[in-house]
Order: structure tokens, then sequence, then C-alpha cells
């Protein structure tokens, strides 16, 4: 039996083409609903079965949902959120995938704040991807195993807290509940810095060496290939917390300079001893 009779998906790319993928694979929405810009990428993620049907109309493409998720590039998810409150039923949910948190749930919550009644509104995201975009790249499995954090706030009601953690479980993931700050602090750690040095490093290697760039290059500049018009709206909703990370890898990294500096071998050796356990660490965990 479906969990939700009508699902509606904002943005139906890699994120929200995965979605819609695992959502009727597993049989949890009766009907699928993509909303976009361009009536080919809608036809593109139809033809592949990512959604049932698809309208570059917002509020026709919300009005029965039950459950709206908005899977747009970070800048827009506030402003499509409040417009899908406006046109979805009363009692709908509307969630998001955005890689942040702080300013998105914050704008949304002051937006429905003085509505007494209405959809509800709770912030999450899927830590799950790859570094190329497009409904082409969609995978039903995507979600499985991976972490899918739920950001609420005061604002937010518990039942919906509860409907959204398992929606995402239905999809496969693990569900993790933490502030939007402290998701954003997080994320800025283990993603967008990660996404920040492998861009400094391909940005930094002159083109006359690429012919003898090999694996080590390759692995990690992986995630530069990215699209340029998703990550910047990361890197800038996100600010504060990636500078904040960045403070912290650019003292480790003079660290290693001036051990490189001073021929102090033994703490090169231990920091690169420290890095090899706290990766195997994150193995160990099932990366």
């Amino acid at each position: 039996m479906a969990e939700f009779d009508q699902v509606a998906i904002v943005g139906v790319g890699l994120i929200g083409g995965s979605i819609g993928l695992a959502l009727r694979e597993r049989k949890l929405a009766g009907e699928v609903i993509g909303i976009g810009r361009r009536e080919a990428a809608l036809e593109a993620a139809r033809k592949l079965g990512a959604i049932d049907r698809g309208t570059t109309d917002l509020a026709a493409g919300v009005a029965g949902a039950k459950l709206v998720v908005v899977c747009t590039p970070v800048d827009t998810i506030a402003e499509f959120a409040l417009q899908v409150a406006v046109a979805c039923p009363n009692l709908a949910l509307i969630t998001d995938a955005g890689s942040t948190k702080a300013e998105i749930v914050a704008a949304v919550d002051t937006g429905l704040t003085s509505r007494r009644s209405g959809p509800r509104f709770v912030g999450s995201h899927p830590v799950a991807g790859d570094h190329r975009a497009g409904v082409e790249f969609a995978r039903g499995d995507l979600f499985e195993g991976r972490k899918a954090v739920v950001t609420p706030t005061s604002e937010s009601h518990r039942a919906a807290v509860l409907e959204i953690s398992a929606f995402w479980r239905g999809l496969g993931a693990e569900v993790v509940e933490m502030s939007p700050a402290e998701h954003d602090a997080t994320l800025a750690a283990t993603s967008h810095l990660p996404h920040l040095v492998a861009t400094a490093l391909a940005a930094a290697t002159p083109s006359k060496m690429l012919p003898l760039a090999a694996s080590g290059w390759r692995d990690t500049t992986r995630v530069a290939g990215g699209d340029p018009k998703i990550w910047a709206p990361i890197f800038a909703g996100n600010r504060q917390a990636v500078l904040d990370a960045l403070d912290r890898f650019d003292e480790t990294l003079n660290f290693l300079r001036t051990a490189l500096e001073q021929h102090d071998d033994a703490t090169l050796t231990e920091v690169l001893e420290r890095a090899k356990w706290i990766k195997s660490s994150r193995e160990a965990l099932g990366d």
C-alpha cells in the first residue's frame, strides 16, 4: 500500500530523480509528479521511470500532493518552498534536499510563521549524490545505507518531523536528527571543504602537467567535476561554516608545511599516520 497518494518533486535532477525512482520502485507513492522548467527534461525523467508525469506549472503540480520535496539549488529552495505552501493542500508535508540548512530553514519558518494552519515544513538533506548532475544519473538505490539529516526547529510540528524521517527511511536511508546550525557546521567539514580543496587542487595544476596526472590526482579532484551552478550557492549559503572549516584546514596545512621546511620527518610521519587512521576509521563505518 502506498505511503503517499501523491508526491510532487520540484527539480527532477540527480537527487529528485533518484527520489522518484526509489518511491516508484518501492511502491511508496500512488503517483509521482515532477515539476521543472523544461518539458524535455521532465519527459526524460518520465521515460526513465522517475516520475509518472511532469509539469512546468508549480501550482498545478503540487495541488493534490500529500508530500512535496524541493530539490532545486540551495539558493532557490526557500522561495520554492514558500510558493509550494501557497498552492499545496492544507495538511501537506514539505521538505527539501538542500546541502545547506540554516538559511533555508530560517527563511521558510519565517515565511510560514503568520499562518495558524497550513502545510508543514521540515528541512532535510540526504547525504548522498554524485559529482555528475542530471536525471540521467539518477538511481533508485542512491539513498540505501546513506545518512539523511532531518533538521527540525522550535517551529516544527513533531508529527511532521516523524513523518519526514519515516519518508527517508522508506527510501533506505538512516535518519540523523540535528539542528540546522549543527548540520551546516558538520557538512562544511565533511562535504563543502573537501569540494573546495578539490577545486583548489584542480585549479592549481598547470595544464602542461596534466598528461602525467595519475590516479592520486584523479581521485582527489573527482568532486571538482561538480556543477558550479550548484556548488557556488552552497559555498555562499554556508559561508561562515565553510570559512571555519577552512581555518582548521589551513592550520593543518601550515603545520605540514613547517614540518617540510624544517626537515621534521618525524612530525610529517605522525600526521600521515593520524590521517591514515582517520581515513581507515571512516571506511570501517561503511564509507
